[in-house]
């Protein structure tokens, strides 16, 4: 008998960052990943549109057995989470904001301290993240801001070059970050420019205050891959990556992002 999957999507394959680190926590397990190459970046989409992609993705999924689904995409995560939890029905849905917010809640338990917050458009308009902090721990003083361009910069494999330094540095050099004690990085792309960012703030120019950098894809899998284990769901498979729009230039950034040779099948879900 077939063994059931963990589904995850996003927008592209900046979700293949979150995948990849599932794997190691769970090696045995099988994944099915979505990436919606044919509407990215849902950062710039609308809710409407959000919601809709988010809901055909995960139908799909659920056609294909998984056993539970990962929004491994902020800007889906703040706007679709419900409407992936009412398609997924009793099936676990596990979104990349909530394991963050747990995370800082922790760290910080009553005391104070400057978050901030860099991500997409939709992301920061939802004010998902600073909500969800702040309810846990009114001390905390989060500050967020729009990088629009961080995403499908990382997309076309413009990082760890001029062009690249110049964009970080004119994002976080924004008066909204000033001060900050830590920066939560709201995209599962941005994992990829970490150093560059971590450069940032040692460089000269920078504030000399240490900013804490959150490694979020790592506290995302840990969360995931715990939760998994004690619903008691985990089993041995293959794993199967599919794209709304095939392209070289995504099949070869995808072993980028995944860390390892595969195969990327087109399966176009939104044809009428």
């Amino acid at each position: 008998m077939k063994q059931s999957a963990i589904g995850i999507f996003d927008s592209g394959i900046g979700g293949l960052t979150v995948a990849h680190a599932i794997k190691q926590q769970l090696p045995n397990e099988n994944l099915i990943y979505f990436g919606d190459t044919q509407h990215l970046p849902y950062g710039e989409k609308s809710e409407t549109s959000i919601n809709l992609f988010s809901k055909k993705i995960t139908s799909f999924l659920i056609q294909k057995n998984c056993k539970a689904i990962v929004i491994a995409c902020n800007s889906a995560a703040s706007v679709a989470n419900e409407t992936v939890v009412q398609v997924a029905k009793n099936v676990p849905v596990f979104n990349v904001i909530d394991p963050i917010v747990n995370y800082i809640n922790e760290k910080y338990k009553n005391s104070a301290a400057n978050i901030g917050i860099i991500g997409t458009k939709a992301t920061i308009q939802s004010k998902n993240y600073e909500k969800k902090i702040t309810a846990l721990n009114s001390k905390l003083n989060v500050s967020s801001l729009q990088t629009p361009l961080l995403a499908p910069m990382i997309e076309e494999g413009f990082f760890n070059e001029n062009i690249s330094n110049t964009i970080i540095k004119k994002y976080l050099g924004d008066k909204k970050l000033k001060d900050i004690d830590e920066l939560i990085l709201a995209c599962t792309h941005y994992p990829l420019i970490k150093d560059e960012i971590s450069n940032y703030y040692q460089s000269k120019n920078a504030n000399k205050k240490t900013v804490d950098i959150i490694d979020s894809v790592n506290i995302i899998a840990k969360y995931i891959s715990e939760n998994i284990k004690n619903k008691n769901i985990k089993n041995k498979s293959e794993n199967k990556f599919y794209v709304s729009n095939y392209t070289k230039s995504f099949d070869e950034s995808a072993k980028l992002f995944f860390k390892e040779n595969i195969f990327l099948e087109e399966k176009n879900l939104f044809i009428d």
